[in-house]
This record gives C-alpha cells, structure tokens and sequence, in this order.
C-alpha cells in the first residue's frame, strides 16, 4: 500500500491488481505506506492486518531451542565438525573469523539419501548454538496463486531475522531450486519467480550475521546452478549412509535408555543392516519393543531384533516393488 493525503494505493495479493481508495477517517493515523488491510468489495479499507509475518509462515516448525545434543547423532564425526565450521562458530564465537580475517560460509547444504540424519544435524547445532530453529520445505513454498510463494519466502526470511540467533533449515529445496524452466505455464512462471525471490533473500544475508541458511536435498542434481555457486551456499556436504561402525554407534544411540538383554549383539545387528539409515534404525530398535509390549515383557532380546528387522526389510523391499509396477 502506498499513501497520499487522505487516499492510498492498494495492490492486491494475488491478482497484482491496484486500486485508488480513501482513507477512512478511524485510520488515518495507523495506515502507512507498505501495511497490509482488508478491503470490501467496494474497496473500501475495513480493517487494518497486523505486520507479523505470512500466518502460513507460522505453520513452520518453529523451535526457540531444539532438544538436541550432537551425543544423539551417530558415525557423523567428519560430518559434524564441517557443519559446527560453518553454522554453529560464526554463532558462537565470531571473533575467531575476525582474528583470521576471513568470512564465515554464508550457508550449507546437505545432501544425502533419506532418512540419513540431515535435519537431526541442523536441529543439533542449533540447540549448541542457543539459537532458534525454523524448519520448513521446499514444497511449501510452492504456491497456487501468483506472487504467494515470493511472499511467503520474504515472510520466513524476515521471521528468520526477528528470531535471531536463528537457524534457518530449508528441506527438499530441490522442489523450489530447481532448474529453471518455462513451459509456458503460470505455475511454472511462478515456482521460477518463488525461486528468485530465494535468490534474493540468501544474497541480502550477511554472512557474519545472526541467521544461518541450512539446506537439505536428496536431489542434488536437480539444483539450478544459481543455488550452487559459491556465496550462497559455500559449503556443499554429502551425509551418506552409515558404514557398519556407524551403524553399530546409532544402535548403541537409540538402545541407551532400553532394557536389552544380555544376548543382544549390536555389533551383528549392525552388519545385518547394510545399506539401511540411521531412521531405518531407529524403526527397527523401535519395533523391537512393540514385539516386547505385545507379549507383556520386560526386556528387548536378539530374537525381538532380529524378527523387527525382518519385518522392515521385507516392508521396504515390497515398497519398492509396488513404486515399480504402480
């Protein structure tokens, strides 16, 4: 909204159409150039919104201190000092870029199979960082109506701001960050423009400043270059599926607070699973016990683990199998 004397110019969200109106007497004093009203089917201004962020924007998960310590995240090691480089440092202690002479990265990206501990890595730094936690997809940002996904980008970046020290953790960007094309829809147009106004928004951000971009993708590939050149994201990190040391470490994680039996052997549990994540684990461990709640036990046994793992696996494989012939 744009104001002069007693009118003011309305653009309306949504179609971009602007409309001259006059400025009702009870809000002459409240209305300025760029609030948010709402207006009747004559124009006329009847209420005036409030200037917090998008209400979609509030729908985000949005956590003042995540409960999550790094001791929760399993044969990432490599993994975790790169991230703590780069998100929970410039936080933290920012004086020892200054000492060097050097800017922090301005944001990272994870990319990896599902299931392999991306958003557990950004919930754990921002916990060690005293910082708040906003997660939301990429696919929210998708929006039906023209200019809604850009607003919705301005809306949680700037939400991002007002909560800093924030952690901004960004999933499945490769939904929003693709490579650009236009078929020459409207819906294409606009997940391109969604895009830009994302573009915009990483490059307004400082990187010695008090919010930090993570990202998260299975589909590397499918990243427009833009999103990838340095400045944006500095550091590009693979999290890949843990090996059978890792494997061992996140069973040991998910089985601390549980009441296993002396047979229990983690260390063939975790050769058992290869090529299974850390959330494929964690079902297991967790299946495990709903056999022990099924027959009124009390402790987890080699058997309780053996037979959930066999029934995840065999979940997964038929999983698979109907994706291919549906």
């Amino acid at each position: 909204m744009e104001t002069e004397d007693d009118m003011a110019l309305i653009r309306q969200h949504g179609n971009n159409q602007e409309v001259v109106t006059q400025i009702p007497a009870e809000f002459k004093d409240e209305i300025e150039p760029g609030v948010r009203v709402s207006i009747n089917a004559a124009f006329s201004i009847v209420s005036i919104m409030r200037k917090a962020t998008d209400m979609r924007a509030q729908i985000m998960e949005v956590i003042n201190s995540p409960d999550v310590d790094y001791d929760m995240i399993g044969g990432l090691d490599d993994v975790l000092n790169e991230v703590i480089e780069s998100v929970e440092m410039p936080l933290t202690e920012p004086e020892l870029f200054d000492k060097i002479g050097i800017e922090p990265p301005s944001g990272v990206l994870m990319y990896g199979d599902p299931g392999t501990g991306k958003t557990l890595i950004a919930k754990a730094v921002a916990s060690r960082a005293h910082a708040s936690f906003i997660r939301m997809s990429g696919s929210d940002l998708v929006q039906k109506f023209i200019g809604e996904g850009a607003r919705l980008v301005k809306d949680v970046f700037q939400m991002a701001r007002d909560k800093s020290p924030c952690i901004l953790f960004i999933d499945e960007i490769d939904a929003v960050g693709g490579m650009r094309t236009h078929d020459g829809t409207t819906g294409s147009a606009e997940v391109n423009r969604t895009m830009l106004q994302l573009l915009s928004e990483m490059d307004g951000f400082e990187p010695s400043g008090q919010v930090k971009i993570i990202a998260a993708t299975n589909r590397i590939d499918l990243l427009d270059p833009a999103l990838l050149r340095p400045g944006r994201f500095d550091r590009v990190i693979e999290i890949p599926i843990p090996d059978e040391k890792a494997r061992e470490d996140i069973l040991k994680i998910h089985t601390r607070h549980m009441n296993l039996a002396d047979d229990v052997d983690m260390t063939k549990l975790a050769r058992m699973a290869d090529g299974l994540s850390g959330a494929d684990l964690k079902i297991i461990v967790k299946e495990a016990g709903m056999f022990v709640l099924r027959r009124r036990g009390e402790q987890i046994t080699m058997k309780d683990m053996t037979e959930a793992f066999n029934k995840v696996t065999t979940e997964e494989e038929q999983n698979i199998a109907s994706g291919m012939f549906a």
